[in-house]
């Protein structure tokens, strides 16, 4: 079937009141043009409302883009950064609707930065700017942002993305570990929540899905030299117990 046809179902879809998860018009218009089906695996597949595992990242479904880019309210002319670029699908609905030149994103995954460029090079969206960074730190060279979007749960806004906000600007973000809800936050950090959602969580350095082991993370590394500190002074513990006992 003809993609753009494919791609107005999935929009009048997320536009349908059982979904009522895309009520904007800019945004709708945006995501009728993006050809979703370079973005994924599964080409086939591209426009049922389910996500998608790639290069050890998940692909947002389109009703979660929704969700996310209704309350960022992008407009024309907006300077917009992307933190959790992925395959560079949401970068290239923002780019839609602010424009490339306006759009900047940041991975901390090399490969998924190369992924989301050649995504964006595909679809005509090459001028969106992605780069390999740490997303708490965001990209204060092209700061500030009129609309940050954070693809990845935290505890609590980065300091550094709120530094980064325009004095009127908004950053969007899932809020919460256990329990998360997509949120909108102001340059003064002040918190709206929306409804609940479920994201990864943000990686740091030694995270990333390229790395040589994933699961050694520093947080790990952490816990570990914490418990071996444990285990070592438990063992001398015992050794002095036992002299003083002999001596005894």
């Amino acid at each position: 079937m003809d993609p753009a046809v494919l791609r107005e179902d999935m929009v009048a879809g997320l536009e349908h009141e059982s979904k009522g998860c895309l009520e904007s018009e800019t945004v709708s218009v945006a995501m009728r043009s993006v050809s979703r089906e370079v973005f994924v695996p599964d080409g086939q597949n591209a426009y049922t409302d389910r996500s998608f595992e790639r290069l050890g990242t998940r692909v947002l479904a389109p009703s979660t883009v929704a969700r996310l880019l209704e309350p960022l309210a992008p407009e024309p002319g907006d300077s917009v950064l992307v933190v959790g670029a992925g395959v560079g699908y949401t970068a290239a609905v923002l780019a839609e609707i602010v424009g490339p030149e306006q759009v900047h994103a940041v991975d901390i995954t090399r490969r998924l930065v190369t992924e989301a460029r050649r995504n964006l090079s595909d679809t005509g969206h090459e001028a969106v700017l992605v780069d390999r960074r740490d997303g708490a730190d965001g990209l204060p060279e092209y700061a500030p942002y009129d609309r940050i979007l954070l693809e990845a749960a935290a505890v609590r806004p980065p300091r550094a993305l709120l530094d980064q906000l325009a004095a009127d600007g908004r950053l969007v973000m899932p809020l919460g570990t256990g329990e998360q809800s997509i949120a909108t936050v102001d340059h003064d950090g002040a918190v709206t929540r929306l409804g609940g959602c479920a994201f990864e969580p943000m990686l740091v350095e030694g995270e990333q899905a390229d790395t040589v082991e994933r699961n050694r993370t520093r947080r790990e590394e952490r816990e570990r030299a914490r418990r071996a500190e444990r285990r070592r002074r438990g063992w001398e513990q015992d050794w002095i117990d036992w002299e003083e006992s002999q001596s005894g």
